[in-house]
């Protein structure tokens, strides 16, 4: 291989975006209370190959999936993980894990999807989760209020005798 041809190689490589592994999606949506988005899929599958080299990325580029976190999960790669997500056994499935007040919920779109249905889909995740996450910073303000007034009272205790 030439110099020229290895550079060219090395910056293709260097300037690919590396995709998040689960765990590190899984952690990331835990721990920041963003949905989980995950397209399940195979290399040998052509729709699963639009949405993965197409629509997702033209999804992500017009910010549908921002307030997401999103992953891809491979059937050939990742056999077990995958069926423990996939509802039947057609692929591509979008699934979606986001919270709501009662805890976290799958929902899962099937086949090849348009922008708009995906937008549609990942709307409904993203303001689910947006509102569990408002309720608990308000219950967390609440709780400082609270533990600031026992510490601190609002006005100074008056004089004695």
């Amino acid at each position: 291989m030439s110099n020229l041809t290895l550079a060219i190689v090395m910056h293709a490589a260097l300037a690919a975006p590396v995709e998040p592994t689960y765990p590190a999606a899984y952690a990331e949506a835990t721990q920041t209370g963003k949905p989980l988005v995950v397209l399940v899929g195979a290399d040998w599958c052509p729709g699963c190959r639009v949405m993965h080299n197409s629509t997702i990325p033209q999804a992500a580029q017009k910010g549908m999936l921002k307030d997401v976190t999103f992953v891809n999960v491979n059937t050939d790669h990742d056999g077990q993980l995958a069926r423990q997500m996939l509802v039947g056994g057609s692929i591509p499935q979008l699934v979606m894990y986001y919270q709501t007040p009662q805890g976290w919920v799958k929902k899962h779109l099937t086949g090849a999807q348009s922008l708009h249905t995906i937008e549609s889909f990942v709307k409904v995740g993203v303001d689910a989760s947006a509102t569990v996450r408002q309720n608990k910073a308000s219950a967390e303000a609440g709780k400082v209020a609270q533990t600031s007034d026992k510490v601190a009272p609002k006005t100074a205790p008056s004089g004695g005798k």
